[in-house]
């Protein structure tokens, strides 16, 4: 009984660690650029583009703004930062 447990946890272990590196990759891929985030995003139209930050709208209909950070791209307003209170962290 004991074994059988230790083997299904290092399978979850396993599976869990599979999840996350393969969340790593599709995120550093999506982040690299512009026409990777926007597919990321599931934008369907180009509004407007420049190198700093792009418009697009996605299949609702709402138009969403890409700006460029540190050489990576993100949506507007969800920038890399962690923040605790008033105390934020970041690059």
């Amino acid at each position: 009984m004991k074994k059988a447990f230790f083997i299904a946890l290092i399978i979850g272990a396993i599976a869990v660690f599979c999840v996350v590196l393969n969340q790593y990759f599709v995120l550093k891929k999506a982040h690299s650029t512009f026409e990777d985030y926007y597919a990321f995003r599931g934008c369907t139209e180009l509004v407007k583009k420049t190198p700093d930050y792009g418009i697009c709208k996605i299949k609702s209909g709402i138009t969403i703004k890409i700006v460029k950070y540190n050489n990576k791209w993100y949506l507007d307003g969800d920038l890399p930062w962690a923040c605790v209170g008033r105390i934020c962290f970041g690059p």
